[in-house]
C-alpha cells in the first residue's frame, strides 16, 4: 500500500488480522470470503503465534463487480480477539470497524483521536461498487490451526504463546515489529 498505518496507532494497537486475497463479488446480492491469520501482543510486547481465521460475509443492495482485496484489521484491544476462543464474532454486529487513518478503505470515516476499536486498511484489484467490512463474520479456522501446529490446540492457547520458530512466522513477526520503526 502507498499509505502506511500511522506509527502512533502501531505503538498502541494490540491485535492484527491479515487477510490477503479476500474475494468480494456481487450483483445485487454479494458475498465475500477470505482466509488469513490473527495475532495479538503479549504482555512482554512480543507478538503471539498466529491463529488462522476465516472471514465471510454477505450483503444485498446496489452492488456489482468482482475484486480481490488484501485486508488488514488493526485492533486497539486484544481482548476482542482473545475472547473469541474457538467461536466467532461479527464485525459490525459485535464490534464495528472504521477506515484506518491514512489508509485506503470505503467502509466508514475514521475518528481523529484514533479511538475506534478496529481500523481497516485495504488494497483491491478488480472493479466493485459497494465493498464493506461491516456485517462480516470472523471465525477461528480450527482445521488450519491443527494442520499448522500438528495438534488440536485452542486459539486461546495459541494467543498466549510465542514459541513457533518457523521461518514464515519469524519473518511475519519481524515485519510487524518493523512498522514501529
Amino acid at each position: 500500500m502507498k499509505e502506511s498505518i500511522p506509527s502512533q496507532l502501531v505503538e498502541e494497537y494490540e491485535g492484527i488480522v491479515i487477510i490477503p486475497g479476500m474475494i468480494n463479488a456481487g450483483l445485487g446480492i454479494g458475498g465475500k470470503r477470505g482466509q488469513g491469520l490473527a495475532m495479538v501482543k503479549l504482555a512482554n510486547g512480543k507478538w503471539s503465534d498466529p491463529v488462522f481465521i476465516t472471514l465471510t460475509g454477505g450483503s444485498f443492495g446496489f452492488q456489482i463487480g468482482v475484486q480481490s482485496v488484501d485486508l488488514v484489521l488493526v485492533f486497539r484491544n486484544k481482548g476482542v480477539l482473545t475472547k473469541v476462543k474457538n467461536g466467532d464474532f461479527t464485525i459490525g454486529g459485535d464490534i464495528s470497524a472504521a477506515a484506518g487513518p491514512v489508509g485506503r478503505s470505503s467502509t466508514a470515516s475514521t475518528d481523529y483521536k484514533l479511538q475506534a476499536e478496529v481500523y481497516s486498511y485495504s488494497r483491491s484489484k478488480g472493479l466493485f461498487a459497494g465493498i464493506s467490512v461491516n456485517g462480516s463474520n470472523l471465525a477461528i479456522n480450527k482445521s488450519l490451526n491443527a494442520d499448522f501446529y500438528g495438534e488440536d490446540v485452542s486459539s486461546a492457547t495459541i494467543f498466549d504463546r510465542a514459541t513457533n520458530t518457523s521461518e514464515a512466522v519469524t519473518q511475519l513477526k519481524a515485519t510487524l515489529n518493523a512498522f514501529k520503526e
